[in-house]
């Protein structure tokens, strides 16, 4: 006959699952800076700095070749409205964030300003740099 402790109790070792949160954190940490925006846009400077809101900010970058991206998502000026509605489910109150390469003309980004405050979106802000 076998006659079994009652004292022994098992546990489960909780040290490897740690780790391996601790190195998806790492992981997640370091990739999120790179996911910001896949549109290479190089900003003009400014003499200050303004402060944003701390929730997620809607986008739109146009490269120095007039590529137009809202968040993620390509658009032309055609469907602007449309992917930027399905970005901020329709809430005109959003502020809109411009990043606008230095290269883009002036007349180009006035054309997508105009577009954006057709559709009722008033609050704009443009992105730059601070100069050094």
């Amino acid at each position: 006959m076998i006659v079994y402790s009652e004292s022994e109790l098992s546990e489960i070792n909780v040290t490897p699952f740690i780790d391996v949160m601790l190195v998806l954190l790492i992981i997640f940490m370091v990739v999120t800076p790179l996911v910001t925006s896949s549109l290479k846009v190089e900003l003009p400077k400014a003499a200050s700095k303004s402060q944003v809101d701390e929730k997620t900010p809607t986008i739109i970058a146009i490269n120095e070749l007039g590529e137009i991206k809202v968040g993620k998502s390509s658009a032309n000026l055609d469907n602007l409205t449309f992917v930027l509605n399905g970005i901020t489910k329709n809430n005109k109150d959003e502020v809109v964030y411009f990043y606008v390469d230095k290269a883009v003309s002036y007349e180009k980004l006035i054309v997508v300003i105009n577009k954006i405050k057709e559709s009722g979106y008033g609050k704009i802000a443009l992105s730059t740099e601070v100069k050094e």
